[in-house]
């Protein structure tokens, strides 16, 4: 029988809650290995100084190891930053399937972030705030990211870009149209990119960067599901 490995990498800044909902929905359903690591001086309480962007790249290359010492095959699934590490992963060993989502190509973008910050302002005078979802998310973080953490951020979109091309396995690439993060073109980007002959991108309207906790988190949940659980997709390489 055999044996599958799912591993799912959170964020820049965030942890396993940011992609919980695929997690939970992956170990009811199936019986595979899910493993959810959280980046050093990541989780609920960030930790982030003097951690270089190779530690990061270090931990997801243990729990990948860890799967496949016991695991048959292995599927790799990444929100933003985390996105560009499974790229990476699936760029120099062999992983089966590979899901991106908000994946940060092209680092975070602090052009569309002023859109959030307009809102979160809008909501504000508005006595709204507490209904704000991005705020309720980023609200305790705001102080804690050292400018040092952002530029290794930024040094591992650049040191992770160049496994894209080498990216041979199937690839669902999702992003929400709304995401003011990460630019709708950086799908596209990554489409162009990937190596792979099978990828596949998707989006959804009502989804903004935290696409796995908005509205439409049950239909991408159900997806890649689906994704995932059709070997036929395979067998077209």
């Amino acid at each position: 029988m055999t044996k599958i490995g799912c591993l799912i990498i959170h964020g820049f800044t965030g942890g396993p809650y940011e992609v919980e909902p695929l997690a939970q929905y992956l170990e009811k359903e199936t019986d595979w290995i899910v493993t959810l690591p959280v980046l050093t001086g990541h989780g609920d309480e960030l930790d982030l100084a003097d951690v270089p962007y190779e530690v990061w790249l270090e931990d997801a290359e243990k729990a990948l190891h860890k799967l496949q010492a016991s695991c048959d095959r292995i599927y790799v699934v990444g929100f933003s930053m985390g996105g560009m590490i499974a790229a990476y992963l699936a760029g120099k060993y062999k992983i089966d399937k590979l899901v991106l989502l908000s994946t940060a190509r092209r680092y975070l973008s602090f052009k569309y972030l002023s859109y959030y910050v307009g809102k979160m302002i809008g909501d504000g005078f508005k006595g709204k705030l507490h209904e704000n979802e991005m705020f309720l998310h980023y609200k305790n973080k705001f102080g804690q990211v050292p400018l040092r953490s952002n530029i290794e951020f930024m040094k591992l979109v650049n040191e992770t870009k160049d496994y894209l091309q080498d990216i041979r396995t199937p690839v669902l690439i999702a992003q929400g149209k709304k995401d003011g993060l990460v630019p709708k073109r950086t799908a596209y980007a990554l489409e162009e990119e990937i190596g792979s002959e099978e990828k596949e991108v998707v989006f959804f309207e009502e989804s903004d960067h935290l696409i796995c906790l908005g509205s439409n988190a049950q239909v991408l949940v159900s997806m890649i599901y689906e994704f995932l659980m059709d070997d036929s997709i395979e067998k077209t390489l």
